[in-house]
């Protein structure tokens, strides 16, 4: 896929969608980072509707250390992988009390050095809450990427860094967002909606599905 190819698919993306935003709800880049660790293996209709109840009690790394593992527990329950989750929020809590003054770091190294932390994780708040350029490929922008031919690559990483590279400077910020959209409401695992699709006539997929 050329340059020009990937800008107008980019283009049509921001068309649609302006100014994208991740669904997660929160009110400061403290509840991002500790929402993004819940949402690992879970829907974010789900960290969402725990943390509603969680953040109205608790919203600052003190008030939610000061939970514990237990106390956290009662509020995350519901999500998948709550007690190790509980654990790694408690104590990266700890970390940006004692080493951060509770400050959430903007640094890829000192974000991964936290419990739950991973380059994913640390992805999505470096681009979503301090706009720097980074791209967090999860499952369906991994998909994406593959399948439309943007950026293919055999691994996450791979992407990750194709991407980077290869997706024109002017959409790199939100091109996190309009993929990871794209994929969860249109480019579906299995059966992806090509005909509400704004770029199928730009897609690899679609000439092999054509092709057969």
């Amino acid at each position: 896929m050329n340059k020009e190819k990937r800008t107008e698919i980019f283009s049509r993306l921001r068309r649609e969608n302006p100014e994208p935003r991740t669904e997660l709800k929160y009110n400061s880049t403290f509840e991002l980072l500790i929402s993004v660790i819940l949402s690992a293996q879970a829907t974010d209709v789900s960290v969402n509707k725990a943390t509603e109840k969680l953040y109205a009690t608790a919203n600052t790394p003190e008030k939610i250390f000061a939970l514990g593992v237990s106390g956290l527990k009662t509020y995350i329950k519901t999500i998948g992988l709550f007690n190790t989750k509980a654990a790694n929020v408690i104590k990266t809590c700890e970390i940006l009390v004692q080493e951060h003054d509770s400050v959430v770091p903007d640094k890829r190294e000192l974000l991964e050095a936290l419990p739950g932390v991973g380059r994913k994780t640390a992805n999505v708040v470096l681009n979503t809450a301090f706009r720097q350029i980074a791209m967090a490929v999860d499952t369906h922008i991994f998909r994406i990427s593959n399948r439309t031919g943007i950026a293919p690559g055999k691994n996450v990483l791979e992407v990750e860094r194709r991407l980077i590279k290869l997706v024109p400077e002017e959409f790199l910020l939100d091109a996190h967002h309009w993929l990871i959209l794209h994929g969860r409401y249109i480019c579906l695992a299995r059966k992806p909606r090509c005909g509400a699709c704004v770029i199928e006539d730009l897609c690899e997929f679609r000439k092999k599905v054509y092709a057969e």
